[in-house]
């Protein structure tokens, strides 16, 4: 497995992976890779001959009060766990490389109304961050298919959206959140739970199934079956818990009737995590 760190080797090994035939598949990530990662570079094999994955801690889609500094990093573990799953190249740039000019004032992709929305009203520019980096590596190594995760819902759609808008030749691929035998979706974040903050953490999952559970009662429903769960616990410090149209990604009227996608960030002890889940409304 080769890793490359500037966008010129990326080029060379897509322009060599071109020249054999091959479909290439781009897996984008931050590092510290879990069981969850891989099943995305499992379903990138599955789709391409090449599979690249990224790692790259971005800073633009960190706040001024967010984990830059402490988000796990471990390149060389990461890259034993690459390496055996079948991986052709690991893409680990420096900021420098990612962006020449800095960081404060680089052209911006921007995630529009959505984007300020969710997470990105907790999370401001968050998802300008995202679609830019991501933008930055769809035209560095140009995939056919780019790979992402579906515990983050509303990456996983702006990013779709902007692949449409600005008509980008990538099939973007969603996969399922996995999670570990307790229900508890896998996060890199995850690692820095105490036991009693896992435990608690549990609820995340146990408040979407709630949601669920009562999904032939109608939104309003739902969303009271969920804070219940999620209201047992002093430990769980709520951000937003909201149910939205996965079509659309606006918020559901009490009416709506069809698929909907139920959203929950929250804080457990020093831990921020998201969740969420799709059920259909009868």
């Amino acid at each position: 497995m080769d890793t490359l760190t500037t966008i010129a080797e990326v080029r060379a090994t897509v322009r060599a992976a071109r020249a054999a035939g091959d479909r290439i598949a781009l897996v984008p990530t931050m590092g510290a890779l879990h069981d969850g990662h891989l099943a995305l570079v499992d379903a990138a094999m599955e789709h391409a001959d090449t599979v690249i994955v990224s790692i790259f801690v971005n800073p633009m889609q960190f706040g001024p009060r967010e984990d830059l500094s402490t988000y796990p990093r471990d390149l060389d573990a990461d890259r034993a766990r690459l390496e055996e799953a079948g991986v052709a190249a690991v893409f680990a740039p420096t900021v420098e490389q990612m962006y020449p000019s800095g960081t404060t004032s680089p052209t911006v992709v921007t995630a529009g109304h959505l984007g300020m929305t969710l997470e990105g009203r907790i999370r401001p520019g968050h998802y300008d961050g995202v679609l830019t980096v991501v933008s930055k590596l769809l035209h560095i190594v140009d995939p056919d298919v780019a790979v992402f995760g579906q515990k983050d819902a509303q990456q996983l759609f702006l990013v779709r959206r902007m692949t449409q808008d600005l008509d980008m030749p990538v099939e973007v691929v969603g996969v399922p959140t996995v999670r570990d035998a307790d229900g508890l979706a896998l996060s890199s974040r995850n690692r820095f739970l105490s036991d009693h903050d896992r435990r608690t953490a549990l609820r995340l999952a146990r408040a979407l199934e709630a949601a669920g559970s009562s999904a032939d009662r109608g939104v309003e429903t739902m969303i009271a079956a969920a804070q219940g769960v999620l209201q047992s616990d002093s430990g769980v410090q709520l951000d937003y818990l909201a149910i939205v149209d996965p079509r659309t990604f606006a918020l559901v009227g009490d009416d709506h009737r069809g698929p909907v996608q139920v959203l929950i960030a929250a804080r457990v002890g020093a831990v921020r995590l998201i969740d969420n889940a799709t059920y259909a409304i009868p």
